[in-house]
Formats: C-alpha cells, structure tokens, sequence
C-alpha cells in the first residue's frame, strides 16, 4: 500500500505534504466478465495498473504521481445492456464527469491528467478535444493500458473481452477473485461482412449474437505469472511515458 500514490487509501494529511506532477485517472465499467470475472474487472485492473506505473514512475525517475480512484461508468455495446446489471454510461454522462475531473484538478494547479483506461468501450478523444477549448493549459492524455505491449508476445490466445490477457492479470493481482473452473469458453463470433471484420468500416458488436458467456477469448490458459510479467512491462512502459508526459512543456511536444 502507497498512500503517496494511492488517493483510494491515502489522506489528505498525507497528499498536502507532496507536489505531484501527473495525474493518473483510471476508467473501467460495470459489466459481467464471462463467468469467473467481477463486474469490477475493468476498474480493478486499470487502477493496480495505474499504482504500479506511478511506483515505478516514482522509483525509476523520481516523479511523483497520485492515482485517483477509478471511475466505473463504461459505454456499452448493444446486447450488454440487457445483462443484469450491466451499466451503460452514455457518452454525455462521461464527459460530465471528466469535465468535472478536469475542472477541479485545474482549479488546484494541476494541469496534466492521464487516462489509463481498461474497458474497450470507452473513447475519450471529441471529450478532451472539448476539453483542450476549455481549459488550453490543461492536457489529457489518454491510453489503454492493455494496449501498451503487445500482448501476443506474451500471452497464447489473447483475445478482448475476460480473456487470458484480463484473466492472467486478475490473477497476479487478486487471484482470489479469479474462479477459473467456473469460465466458459470465450468462443466469439466475428463478423460475417468483409469491411466489418477487418476494421474498414465499424458498427458496435452486438453482444448478446456474439458471445453466449459475455467472454470473447479462451480464459482457460491464465496464469498469475503470466500476468504479472505482462503487468510489470506495462508498468514500466507507462513509467517511460510519464516521465516525458511531465518533463516536456506542452509548446515543447511537437518537433
């Protein structure tokens, strides 16, 4: 536990005695997980993710960030809805609450912010350029940590939803979590047009005609030491990104 880290164990007593040059937001959502996954997955990960990136940010480079705890509002995709308690936050309801993120953090002096986003639904990029009008001193930058590394270079059969890649991770971080003998397949249909499957042109998957166990990609292979080995490169790539996010003034990014 790193309460100079951490706003979800730290104190005010303990923060006011700091001067963080990043802010770390991580975004999740409320939405089942296959069968052997939290509904919190999402938040879970991308919050551990984010404390393990500001340690090694701190340690590696003498930077110091605070996580703020996670946000839980996710955008779903048709077919999700419909699953019990399963939250779709729509998009106004997410730029509310970044907005109002944003507003408090600037009004303290703050001025570079961090998504580390876990849920592949949520897009942030019309918000922050809305953002970017508002508040011109005041940058977000936003990520998907598990996009960071590739994640077929460490992991048999990743897939994108409660796959080996979450699972794996969940089980490095709480395996108590984990009741992999309760996973269902993750076997996923893809699209039957061309232009869809390869990515040319989009539409939102409909959940409930792709997958039978919300999964999309075998869990069945995870393992804690996969994860944790996928975790601490991921951390340490975003230790990297930090330090240049904090030490490049905003006019000094471009070349």
């Amino acid at each position: 536990m790193n309460r100079e880290l951490d706003l979800s164990v730290s104190t005010y007593g303990i923060a006011r005695q700091y001067d963080y040059s990043v802010v770390l937001l991580p975004w999740g959502a409320t939405e089942p997980h296959n069968l052997h996954l939290p509904y919190m997955t999402d938040c879970i990960l991308s919050h551990d993710i984010a404390v393990d990136a500001a340690q090694q940010t701190f340690e590696r480079y003498g930077i110091r960030c605070m996580v703020m705890p996670p946000v839980n509002m996710g955008s779903q995709n048709p077919g999700q809805r419909e699953l019990s308690f399963c939250v779709h936050a729509r998009y106004e309801t997410q730029k509310a609450i970044l907005t109002d993120i944003v507003a408090s953090l600037n009004y303290q002096g703050f001025r570079k912010l961090l998504i580390v986003n876990g849920h592949g639904g949520n897009t942030f990029k019309n918000m922050i350029r809305d953002l970017s009008v508002e508040y011109p001193h005041f940058v977000v930058a936003t990520s998907e940590w598990f996009k960071l590394m590739p994640a077929k270079e460490f992991f048999d059969t990743p897939g994108d939803h409660a796959d080996e890649v979450e699972t794996s991770v969940m089980m490095h971080y709480h395996q108590e979590l984990v009741n992999l003998d309760e996973a269902g397949a993750g076997d996923a249909k893809s699209f039957a047009i061309p232009a869809l499957q390869e990515g040319r042109v989009w539409i939102p998957r409909a959940w409930n005609r792709v997958s039978v166990d919300t999964g999309i990609g075998d869990p069945r292979g995870s393992t804690a030491e996969k994860g944790r080995i996928f975790a601490e490169a991921v951390a340490a790539k975003y230790a990297e990104f930090i330090r240049d996010f904090a030490t490049t003034a905003p006019e000094d990014m471009y070349r």
